[in-house]
């Protein structure tokens, strides 16, 4: 079992990420006030401590993880590479529905970021929310396999 390590939200595009200690997830919102939260596809963004981790030693950089612009961080657990699987953090039950390709806006962050982010699903998931509620840092997370 992992836990959540990170939340962040933006009220805009290219606007700078915001980090936070707790919030509201819902299935008409995403994360409450994240400009992408609408439902769809990609109405919530997780990403892997240890994957960044990799990105930042391939780069030679510590970047801070909101750099990778994704809402949820979560650690000591791999994410699923598979298409309809279930996240769970805390009450809270995300579908993956894709993996996020990183786009030019990740090298305007850092030289060779979009490049560092492609390999393995690095760059994370984009999920739809399945059944909202309020997330913590520390939050356990766990992963149900896709059918």
């Amino acid at each position: 079992m992992g836990s959540l390590a990170g939340i962040a939200r933006r009220d805009a595009k290219r606007a700078l990420m915001q980090s936070l200690d707790l919030a509201s997830i819902s299935t008409e919102t995403g994360v409450a006030e994240d400009f992408r939260g609408r439902p769809g596809k990609r109405q919530v963004t997780v990403l892997s401590s240890e994957a960044w981790q990799r990105v930042c030693t391939e780069l030679g950089k510590q970047l801070p993880w909101t750099t990778r612009r994704s809402n949820l961080l979560v650690t000591d657990i791999e994410l699923p590479r598979d298409i309809g699987a279930v996240i769970s953090i805390g009450p809270v039950r995300l579908q993956v529905t894709m993996e996020v390709d990183p786009c030019s806006r990740m090298d305007e962050q850092c030289s060779g970021l979009r490049e560092a982010l492609s390999p393995e699903w690095r760059g994370g998931v984009a999920c739809t929310v399945l059944q909202g509620g309020d997330v913590a840092i520390g939050d356990p997370v766990s992963i149900e396999p896709g059918h």
